[in-house]
């Protein structure tokens, strides 16, 4: 690709909906909501991820995150986070649906679909999610399938429809980092529907890798939200994905076992 200014190359498209940015965010795990408004107005994110359970029990009376944000130029992603079958997360997807209703995006279709029963590791159920995945794809929906960097199942889920396919780089929250690079480059060169590197991602340098691997997205909370600065994360989170993606187009240099000097050896004056 030849790189022109009049090219966002940054976009980011998932069925057939085109995004500004290839960095996604989740609202989880900040101090306070006006940390995060003012994190997720930083990063320039277009989608924003909600745990379904949690934004369909607020029942304070008070503003929440999702009642603060302008759904006009952001787009939500409702997750089943917490759901520990595959019966529990097509549940949970229903309601989903009826969560982008009430914020005004009545043609969206996102899922993004989590099925977790570990507690511990959080790592997400290949069967269930397999499952969940072929019966809400069949529902018209579009679904971005969390899942383990495994290419076999990434592949699978593909091919019954997902719409995207969100490998775990480490555990959720650990901010452990890419810990799974050579199935993750599997996931990435075999996939033909975007591959988004979700979860375990704790610093810039690391989302800056995964969009170097050949990523399409990076989607990450915590380590944003548990920053000592949550707003100058939000910044360097920011311009690592947008400087992976330009490395990764710019494509790197040839790795040699000896040096090469940078200087021509001939026509040196004595």
């Amino acid at each position: 690709m030849i790189y022109n200014k009049t090219n966002n190359i940054h976009e980011l498209k998932i069925a057939g909906k085109i995004f500004q940015s290839s960095l996604m965010l989740g609202t989880g795990k900040y101090k306070n909501i006006q940390e995060a408004i003012e994190s997720i107005a930083i990063s320039k994110t277009s989608i924003i991820t909600v745990a379904i359970r949690r934004a369909t029990n607020i029942n304070t009376g008070k503003a929440s995150l999702i009642d603060l944000l302008d759904w006009q130029k952001l787009w939500l992603l409702p997750n089943t986070a917490g759901c520990q079958s595959a019966e529990e997360a097509i549940r949970i997807a229903l309601l989903g649906k009826e969560l982008n209703k009430q914020i005004g995006q009545i043609d969206n279709k996102f899922i993004k679909l989590e099925v977790i029963p570990d507690p511990q590791h959080l790592l997400p159920d290949p069967i269930g999610t397999l499952k969940a995945a072929e019966y809400l794809v069949k529902k018209d929906f579009n679904v971005l399938a969390y899942t383990n960097s495994d290419p076999i199942l990434a592949k699978q889920l593909e091919e019954i429809g997902c719409s995207a396919v969100m490998p775990l780089a480490s555990p959720i929250g650990s901010g452990q980092g890419l810990q799974s690079l050579f199935n993750l480059a599997i996931i990435i060169q075999n996939s033909k529907v975007p591959v988004i590197i979700d979860a375990g991602i704790g610093t810039a340098s690391e989302a800056s890798k995964a969009m170097e691997l050949g990523a399409n997205g990076v989607l990450l909370n915590t380590a944003i939200a548990q920053a000592e600065s949550p707003q100058m994360m939000a910044n360097a989170m920011r311009l690592a994905v947008q400087s992976g993606k330009y490395a990764k187009l710019a494509g790197r240099m040839k790795q040699q076992r000896k040096a090469n000097p940078s200087s021509p050896s001939i026509g040196i004056s004595t």
